[in-house]
């Protein structure tokens, strides 16, 4: 299993290449091209589950969330993980990243849609790729890139899902996407990119790792979209 865990990894950077072999390693270019990644336009994972926030009745809300409860199943191993191999690196996981489970779990709970039941391959694949980052030493950069990215997008993803709650008359908890994003920010600009200055080899190995999170997040916005509005792709 460790075996064929490995050969996926791999076989998902190799598919990365063309879009990490020009990363930046300048420190100014490597923050202007990481804190890009939250760009939110047609094609990014977020855009997708826009109509679903918008128009998901409370059902298929209960089976969006039920997905992202599994999806977030590796995170906080990944989280403790990266702290716990590389203590030298301040606050490796921003609070965005580290309380992310926490949000989700909250929402999930207000949801009623707690267990696994029906949870689909590519939301385990996500859980899969944090046990895999934290459980490889060799991809210790790669989990500083996917916590780096999971924090840029959070505020992003619960706004959507508490927008869902909303409109179907449920708490949707407060609202503290603010804080979340200028946390996020100086922990980039005053931890993550001082990192990458000290090596330019961490560079590529940071991307990639923010690449694959996004790379499978697509992959469960597709399948959520597909679900939920299986004529969606046709348009």
């Amino acid at each position: 299993m460790r075996s064929l865990e490995g050969e996926w990894i791999e076989a998902e950077r190799a598919a990365l290449r063309p879009w990490t072999r020009e990363v930046p390693a300048g420190p100014a270019a490597f923050l202007r091209w990481f804190e890009a990644l939250v760009d939110d336009g047609p094609g990014h994972p977020g855009s997708m589950l826009d109509p679903l926030a918008e128009r998901a009745s409370l059902e298929q809300a209960r089976w969006w969330m039920r997905q992202e409860l599994a999806a977030e199943a590796g995170l906080d191993a990944m989280v403790s993980l990266t702290r716990l191999r590389m203590p030298d690196v301040p606050r490796i996981a921003p609070a965005a990243a580290a309380s992310e489970s926490g949000r989700i779990l909250r929402l999930g709970h207000a949801l009623g849609a707690d267990g696994h039941a029906n949870v689909v391959w590519e939301a385990l694949a996500i859980s899969n790729l944090g046990v895999a980052f934290s459980l490889n030493r060799r991809y210790g950069w790669h989990a500083v890139g996917a916590l780096g990215v999971v924090a840029l997008t959070a505020p992003l993803r619960t706004e959507r899902m508490r927008r869902t709650l909303r409109r179907l008359g449920l708490d949707a908890g407060p609202n503290d996407a603010s804080r979340t994003r200028s946390e996020t920010a100086a922990w980039i600009r005053e931890v993550l990119v001082p990192r990458v200055e000290e090596d330019a080899e961490r560079a590529p190995l940071v991307a990639e790792g923010a690449l694959l999170w996004l790379r499978a997040a697509a992959r469960c916005a597709r399948r959520y979209r597909d679900e939920l509005e299986p004529h969606a792709g046709a348009h």
